[in-house]
């Protein structure tokens, strides 16, 4: 998978324009775009957006003055990865390549991904009922809990980073109320692109519990048990897991993640416990219920290098994106945490508090925390 990084000059230009036709018999609503060498394979720039001149059929001209280097590679997408051109199987293509002196090229593309979709059933991952009632001794109940094993896990020797997730119930169940995250399907397609070979611990919620065991001391919502519930994961459930499966057992491989109060309690856990967990995983966090949240506690911990993958859509509330924004300040000025946190902010403008959008962004910054070594 291609992403964008800082554009360097290149001092082999094209010398005159070229022209792209498309012709797509699966098309749709969503804009086509070119992303390649010459733009630092930037997946939404207008600059590259391409003309549509009738259903199935799309135009661009590369003006003269476009910098490349000896050839022009490429991949048409619909604005975004998630939404890349696929094969008329499903499987990813190649990067396309441009190298002679033709003014005009025509192309074709079967089909278009979208959220991340169609997947290949081979690539999904294993799916292990861990306990239907796992013991949770600091809160004196139980809970069913699951992992989600790489496809080839049983057949490999290799060893795994591992992403513990709140809310198991929406994360891969189609039965659930308000839809899920589908990472059972992402984690198929991701591994297409090399970015899926990981361990996902999947935690079920406490249903009219969960307000108070994701609640993290005294807030809005009252005094929860936040952190009794953190070190369930911390001191018990974590030595379980590194001692049943192959691990990657260091807190640079280890990440805790959740969405709205799974996204509360997953900043609480990376702060709390920064020797355990390296990478976090928080979307749309109810920081609402804790609009004040001090940091003064964070001076009595020793801080180490963090990975914070923050997302807020801005058709949540009135508030999150404001909240979002607000606490990823607030960290970055702190003292004690600077050049130790380094955050990726994703807003999306249209985005809605619920599975559909966190379904979209799961990938995207499964990539950033675990397989990328970007700053931003």
């Amino acid at each position: 998978m291609n992403s964008e990084s800082t554009i360097i000059p290149i001092t082999s230009p094209i010398t005159k324009s070229k022209t792209i036709l498309l012709h797509t018999p699966e098309d749709d609503e969503r804009p086509v775009y070119i992303s390649g060498n010459f733009n630092n394979w930037k997946t939404q720039d207008r600059r590259f957006l391409m003309k549509k001149i009738n259903k199935g059929k799309y135009e661009f001209t590369f003006p003269a003055d476009i910098p490349y280097e000896k050839e022009l590679t490429y991949k048409f997408t619909k604005g975004d990865w998630s939404e890349v051109e696929i094969d008329r199987y499903g499987n990813r293509t190649p990067n396309r390549h441009w190298n002679n002196d033709q003014e005009s090229k025509t192309e074709k593309v079967a089909k278009w991904r979208r959220n991340w979709l169609p997947y290949r059933p081979s690539q999904l991952p294993k799916i292990h009922l861990i306990s239907e009632e796992f013991q949770i001794p600091q809160l004196n109940k139980t809970r069913k809990i699951w992992a989600l094993l790489p496809h080839d896990y049983e057949t490999s020797d290799e060893t795994y980073p591992v992403l513990y997730l709140h809310d198991a119930q929406n994360l891969f169940n189609e039965n659930a109320a308000f839809g899920n995250w589908q990472i059972d399907k992402k984690l198929a397609v991701m591994s297409d692109y090399g970015i899926g070979k990981i361990i996902i611990i999947a935690v079920e919620h406490g249903e009219s519990e969960r307000l108070q065991e994701y609640n993290v001391g005294k807030t809005v919502l009252g005094i929860g048990s936040g952190k009794k519930y953190i070190r369930f994961i911390t001191d018990t459930l974590k030595p379980f897991v590194d001692q049943t499966y192959r691990t990657k057992t260091e807190r640079e491989f280890t990440g805790i993640g959740g969405s709205s109060m799974g996204g509360l309690v997953s900043i609480f856990s990376g702060l709390i416990y920064p020797e355990v967990f390296g990478k976090l995983m928080v979307f749309s966090p109810s920081l609402w219920v804790i609009p004040k949240i001090k940091l003064g506690f964070l001076d009595f911990f020793e801080p180490q290098e963090t990975r914070l993958y923050l997302y807020a859509g801005g058709d949540e509330s009135e508030t999150m994106v404001k909240h979002v924004t607000k606490f990823r300040k607030r960290l970055l000025k702190k003292e004690s945490l600077k050049g130790k946190m380094i955050i990726h902010l994703s807003i999306n403008q249209e985005g809605k508090h619920n599975e559909t959008y966190w379904s979209d962004e799961f990938p995207k910054a499964i990539e950033w925390l675990f397989f990328s070594t970007k700053t931003d």
